[in-house]
């Protein structure tokens, strides 16, 4: 009965065993059937190798990484994915922290690492590397289109002789003003002047103001920005005052206007430097004639 090997050579009896016979017995063995335990081995004219080996018949850390030589499983070696449970599927790859994606951020090619997800609305951390989420992008976006343009309450100017608008932002670079119908029940000059944290400004401005009229009058304003040069007491107008920031606390103004009761434009140009961040402005008149009609509000961005 056949055992585990077949030999080449069987000895008769009395036969002489010489070196030769016993080299060619070692050497022509080969291994039956029986000599399989199970399918991981396989034989090939008699010569035993290694089966092919699937995952159910290789136990929990039955192959380490120690016994798997360097550039032994190549790309070809893994099974392509054809769904999200083929190939190398995202239980088998490493896990993350919370929070984080794999990716590279070095700016070349490099070695995958974790890069930080930010749930920050503000966008406050300023990164170079990091992911935002969307939910973070959406309301950063909503907030700084939303502050774009802030339109004021329009207030009625029927009476005093100041109207302020106070509160305003220190992120503002560009205020508009404007007036509708806007009248006084004297002939002063009325002007536009700015403000900070130490109250209305009142000094040193440059620039002037005039009406475009058959016979031109302009004159030179330094207590405010000039808006109505020298308007009658029945005089309604109509006018938009733009100022700009330049850089740090100094500010430039361009007026131009027109009336619905007498045929005259109104323009003006000036500059102010003030001493402290801009959160106020004012709509008045040089000698203090009272408002009786009309409106005025602001636009900051």
């Amino acid at each position: 009965m056949p055992g585990v090997v077949e030999t080449t050579h069987t000895f008769a009896t009395n036969e002489v065993i010489t070196s030769t016979l016993m080299n060619n017995i070692i050497d022509e063995t080969l291994f039956t059937a029986d000599a399989l335990a199970n399918t991981t081995l396989a034989l090939t004219a008699g010569k035993m190798k290694v089966g092919t080996i699937t995952s159910n018949e290789m136990g929990a850390g039955a192959v380490t990484t120690n016994a798997i030589a360097s550039g032994a499983v190549t790309t070809s070696g893994l099974a392509s994915s054809s769904s999200a449970i083929t190939g190398v599927t995202y239980a088998k790859m490493q896990y993350a922290a919370n929070m984080k994606a794999l990716g590279n951020t070095s700016g070349s090619l490099g070695v995958v690492s974790e890069v930080s997800i930010l749930d920050e609305d503000n966008m406050v951390s300023d990164s170079a590397t990091s992911l935002a989420t969307q939910q973070s992008i959406k309301a950063y976006t909503d907030t700084k289109f939303a502050a774009v343009i802030t339109r004021g309450t329009a207030v009625v100017t029927t009476s005093g002789t100041t109207v302020d608008f106070t509160s305003i932002p220190s992120t503002v670079k560009r205020i508009t003003v404007m007036l509708s119908g806007v009248s006084t029940n004297g002939t002063s000059p009325v002007i536009l002047q700015l403000g900070d944290s130490g109250g209305f400004v009142s000094t040193n401005y440059l620039g002037s103001a005039g009406e475009v009229r058959s016979t031109p009058d302009v004159d030179l304003f330094t207590t405010g920005f000039g808006l109505l040069q020298s308007p009658a007491a029945a005089d309604l107008f109509y006018g938009i005052a733009t100022i700009v920031n330049i850089s740090g606390n100094v500010w430039v103004y361009s007026f131009t206007g027109g009336s619905s009761t007498v045929a005259n434009n109104y323009i003006g140009g000036g500059s102010k430097t003030l001493s402290a961040t801009l959160d106020r402005i004012r709509l008045t008149t040089i000698g203090g004639n009272t408002f009786d009609a009309g409106s005025v509000n602001i636009m900051y961005e």
